[in-house]
């Protein structure tokens, strides 16, 4: 699972990469018209695959932190909760919680308190929902764009 995750990660990359070349491709000479509507909807494939690029990588370290707790000797707690933390950080640590939708992977201890096992998850939750949120606001344009142009085609004729 965890390599599927890491695959569809390079995948998601390759096809930022080649949206990303057809939004360039707009800027050159013999572009297809209505360019506009064109870019529109390359910039929405880019930014799609670059939510689902950065959400299939945090997704992957959440499944590397499962996989590592309760899997062989010195499994628990969760090594993501022990591994670069201080023993004062670390200090009544009993069990951990882990989320798919938002990303996380979060430590708790005795007391109630919790401490997250990566920050780097709080980027990778607001990159993939900027990243959607564009991409979807991206689809809209482009369709708000073909309406106006089919409407002034019809207010011609």
């Amino acid at each position: 699972m965890l390599l599927a995750g890491l695959g569809l990660s390079v995948v998601c990359a390759v096809g930022v990469l080649v949206a990303a070349v057809g939004v360039v491709a707009m800027a050159f000479p013999g572009r297809p018209e209505p360019w506009a509507v064109y870019l529109l909807r390359r910039a929405a494939a880019a930014a799609g695959w670059a939510a689902v690029a950065v959400y299939s990588l945090g997704l992957s370290g959440v499944l590397l932190s499962e996989h590592g707790f309760n899997n062989g000797a010195d499994s628990i707690p969760a090594p993501a909760c022990r591994d670069s933390f201080d023993a004062e950080t670390r200090q009544g640590l009993s069990y951990h919680r882990s989320s798919y939708l938002p990303l996380r992977f979060d430590c708790v201890r005795d007391d109630g308190t919790v401490y997250s096992s990566e920050p780097g998850y709080v980027w990778m939750n607001g990159a993939t929902a900027s990243l959607a949120l564009a991409a979807a606001l991206l689809v809209i344009g482009a369709g708000y764009a073909t309406e106006v142009r089919a409407r002034k085609a019809a207010a011609v004729s």
